[in-house]
């Protein structure tokens, strides 16, 4: 029986994630990770100033204001020493100079997991030959609309959605829903708002129960159902004000608070049913060409095992080099906690493209 555990593992981890009726509380979080080295520097404070291909995620309205015919960004980043990968990429093209559309795509996953469970035949026999492996992956494609209104400084954007996740042969979900951001300018101050999963993000599960029943009948576990997860709506707001010193020398801090509506969390601000997670970020440039970026966020209240008390927050750091069309971006982030350090490398391209002038 103890080749199966793997198999059991697996199993627990995805009925915990399909409950057909309940909306669980952290649901689809590998998108709450962020993309970019510049906005994972700034420890997610996006949500007003950004204006690239990396909009796409952030917030669809600061699409419209990236630069060239075409804009590329791409980024991978590792996790927990490599074991998990995390990757994206970004399109997104002008249709005229009020509107833009774009493309993302993120894979968050564990690959080459050993799967054991026909390691020991009917007889008790054992064959190395039949170990196999397989990925937990999720997926999530987007596909962004945003436009520029006749109202100066003022734009908005949409976000449709489709989210895939799926754990071998084991169990697999296919997912819909919707974001909708707005942005305003006005002088120095920046301002942004974004409704993500908007609509609720409903992902329907499915479970090979021919591949689990065996080993959950034995082990007395409850076999699981096919169903929805769901996703609840969060809101997140910003603000930002870019002011120089002197003439080369730029600082823009941003401050965005995200809430949540689905009960108490962790977070700086926590009640029933409404919760606030603040996020802090600061750029400073230099002839927009050398960036220093760093930020804090994820505050939480950790408990010891002697019944004490303490706050941790998650410091980020990063820095950027913009050479004309091509902006290198880099970020050191720790997703630690209090007393320990999990620090991970992201490293993000974004390159914009012109059209050669005859």
């Amino acid at each position: 029986m103890t080749n199966k555990i793997l198999l059991i593992a697996t199993a627990i981890f995805c009925t915990h994630f399909a409950s057909a009726q309940d909306a669980p509380k952290y649901s689809n979080e590998f998108l709450s990770i962020g993309v970019g080295a510049r906005g994972l520097g700034m420890s997610g404070a996006q949500v007003a100033t950004v204006n690239d291909v990396t909009a796409g995620y952030w917030n669809p309205a600061g699409l419209v204001l990236g630069k060239g015919d075409l804009q590329i960004g791409l980024m991978h980043a590792e996790y927990f020493a490599g074991i998990a990968k995390y990757d994206y990429a970004g399109l997104a093209a002008p249709i005229d100079a009020t509107r833009t559309v774009g493309f993302s795509f993120i894979r968050f996953a564990i690959d080459d997991i050993i799967d054991s469970t026909e390691l020991i035949d009917a007889d008790g026999n054992i064959d190395y030959d039949k170990l196999k492996s397989f990925s937990a992956a999720d997926y999530a494609f987007m596909f962004t609309y945003s436009k520029k209104t006749k109202i100066e400084g003022f734009r908005y954007g949409v976000n449709a959605k489709v989210v895939h996740r799926k754990v071998g042969d084991f169990a697999s979900a296919w997912g819909f829903g919707l974001d909708v951001g707005v942005q305003y300018d006005k002088n120095k101050w920046k301002f942004g708002a974004m409704g993500r999963d908007i609509t609720s993000t409903f992902n329907a599960w499915n479970f090979n129960t021919e591949k689990l029943e065996d080993v959950f009948t034995q082990t007395g576990n409850e076999i699981p159902e096919n169903g929805l997860e769901i996703t609840l709506p969060k809101l997140i707001l910003g603000a930002s004000y870019k002011t120089y010193i002197k003439e080369k020398f730029s600082i823009e801090p941003e401050v965005n608070i995200d809430v949540t509506f689905d009960g108490k969390r962790n977070v700086l601000v926590k009640s029933d049913p409404i919760s606030i997670d603040p996020k802090f970020g600061v750029e400073f440039g230099y002839s927009d060409f050398i960036f220093l970026r760093g930020g804090v966020g994820n505050v939480q209240e950790i408990k010891d095992f002697d019944g004490t008390t303490s706050t941790s927050v998650q410091p980020n750091f990063g820095l950027g080099v913009k050479i004309k069309n091509v902006s290198i971006d880099y970020a050191l982030t720790n997703i630690g906690q209090v007393g320990e350090t999990l620090y991970s490398n992201i490293f993000s391209l974004r390159i914009g493209l012109f059209k050669q002038k005859k």
